[in-house]
């Protein structure tokens, strides 16, 4: 690719925008998953949360990569019901802080805010990876992510290397026991299923690389 990406407010609400499409196109594939071993709403709170994200951001116009994120996080916090909201919130939060008051973001500047959205992540629900949670697509993601970036790749490579690496995660929560969150409570029983939060994250990861592999060079 050519030229330098040029992510700014714009892309980042593009993202926002993509994300809520994909949740609301598989609410019901992550609510199946959920109802095997959560509360059967996981689709639905999400849909409901970005949704009215989407609605926060266009009636405020943040101006900034960071006071975009910041509202996403605001919103999803008082929206969004269940773990998923606090979590999401706050995964966002501490990305747009990280982010500052710059008006572009760089490739490592994404790559520090991936890191903070997960050191909030797993500061809140005291998660590990192996622990059967969106920690398990979360991390990996910003592992390949920093991985790329320093192998040279450019940032929607280093995006889609976190993507993929999302998704992989996530399949790979199916054979662990839950040990943290709602599904805990099933024990072994929850063996076999593939968890919902690491689910929406691997989508949550693809519609930011689909967004930056359509934002102007």
């Amino acid at each position: 690719m050519e030229g330098v990406l040029l992510v700014d407010a714009t892309t980042v609400r593009a993202w926002i925008e993509t994300t809520a499409q994909v949740i609301t196109e598989n609410k019901d594939h992550l609510t199946h998953l959920d109802a095997a071993i959560g509360d059967a709403d996981h689709g639905t709170n999400l849909v409901r949360g970005f949704d009215a994200a989407v609605a926060a951001l266009a009636e405020k116009s943040p101006e900034t990569p960071g006071a975009v994120l910041t509202t996403v996080g605001s919103t999803l916090i008082s929206k969004v019901g269940g773990a998923s909201g606090p979590l999401y919130g706050t995964a966002f939060r501490r990305a747009g802080k990280a982010l500052a008051t710059g008006d572009d973001v760089s490739a490592e500047q994404l790559g520090a805010a991936l890191q903070a959205a997960l050191d909030g992540v797993t500061g809140l629900g005291a998660a590990n990876e192996g622990d059967k949670t969106m920690v398990d697509a979360l991390a990996p993601a910003v592992r390949a992510y920093q991985q790329a970036l320093a192998a040279g790749a450019p940032i929607s490579d280093a995006a889609r290397s976190a993507a993929n690496a999302a998704a992989v995660g996530a399949e790979a929560t199916i054979p662990m026991q839950a040990l943290k969150g709602r599904a805990s409570y099933l024990g072994p029983r929850s063996v076999g299923h593939q968890d919902p939060g690491a689910t929406s994250t691997a989508l949550l990861l693809a519609a930011l690389a689909d967004t930056l592999d359509g934002a102007p060079a």
